[in-house]
């Protein structure tokens, strides 16, 4: 459905007019076994149930479900996920070894308005055939989503894009992520420093830096993607749009007294909505 040699539309454009993600358009498929991705589903499973397990704990859970395999092997998935223990160790993220590393700016900082502070983050979802990463932009303060996308890679396009498109809505003043190659790519730190956001990243063997959009994956698992087991990546991407919208308006968050992240973030009470 792509033209790349349209030179009335945009490749960009195209793929916006059909809500497919650029990099997709790219993208050369790698196989991946159906052992391989079922084997992924659990480590997943078992890892937002207990996000301070690391690769040792979960190969003991997985032998004591009758699942036998080696550490390595559980260790890749991680890494091919992107997931790592919420504790304190040496090395956080996979660092891009040509990046600039901005410091952790946000240490005992007091957070106490909208839109001074805005994180990201990348999180694996299952499928029933395969997978997708979904990235989202936060505010801190309200946990209002700002923006999401998801794609089938983990390469930078879908990061910026959702950048972008928050941006659109307003501006933060802080901008904080984890040291993942992809936020600290010119292409993304770039979109930041044009608009003079302050850049954040998480100290390394500092796990809870970065803690509310942990908490924010562990929501969109357990209340959508485990419960709705999308079939495919179209499907996922109409069942997150009407989560989000359920997520931003309509659910109640104990740590914002039972308000949504739509009353926080614009300053509204239910009635006024």
């Amino acid at each position: 459905m792509i033209e790349s040699d349209n030179r009335e539309i945009s490749v960009r454009r195209q793929c916006e007019l059909i809500g497919l993600n650029r990099s997709n358009v790219y993208y050369e498929p790698v196989v991946v076994t159906e052992e391989t991705v079922q084997l992924m589903n659990r480590v997943d499973e078992i890892f937002t149930e207990y996000p301070f397990y690391g690769s040792r704990r979960i190969q003991e859970a997985l032998e004591r479900e009758g699942i036998w395999v080696g550490r390595e092997r559980v260790q890749r998935c991680m890494r091919e996920m992107g997931l790592r223990a919420i504790y304190p160790k040496r090395s956080l993220s996979k660092r891009h070894p040509g990046h600039k590393i901005y410091p952790y700016l946000l240490r005992d900082k007091e957070i106490s308005r909208p839109n001074e502070v805005w994180a990201t983050d990348i999180t694996y979802l299952r499928l029933k055939r395969g997978f997708v990463y979904l990235t989202a932009i936060l505010d801190w303060y309200s946990r209002y989503v700002l923006s999401w996308r998801i794609s089938n890679t983990m390469e930078v396009t879908f990061c910026v894009e959702a950048l972008e498109e928050a941006l659109e809505k307003g501006r933060s003043e802080m901008f904080n992520s984890d040291q993942g190659s992809q936020f600290t790519s010119d292409e993304f730190t770039g979109v930041l420093l044009r608009k003079g956001i302050a850049i954040s990243m998480d100290g390394r063997g500092r796990a809870f830096d970065n803690i509310f959009t942990e908490r924010l994956w562990r929501s969109v698992k357990y209340e959508d993607i485990y419960i709705k087991e999308y079939d495919a990546c179209r499907h996922v991407r109409e069942g997150l749009e009407k989560y989000f919208e359920f997520y931003n308006n309509r659910r109640y968050h104990q740590a914002l007294e039972y308000r949504t992240p739509y009353e926080v973030h614009f300053g509204v009470s239910c009635e006024d909505k």
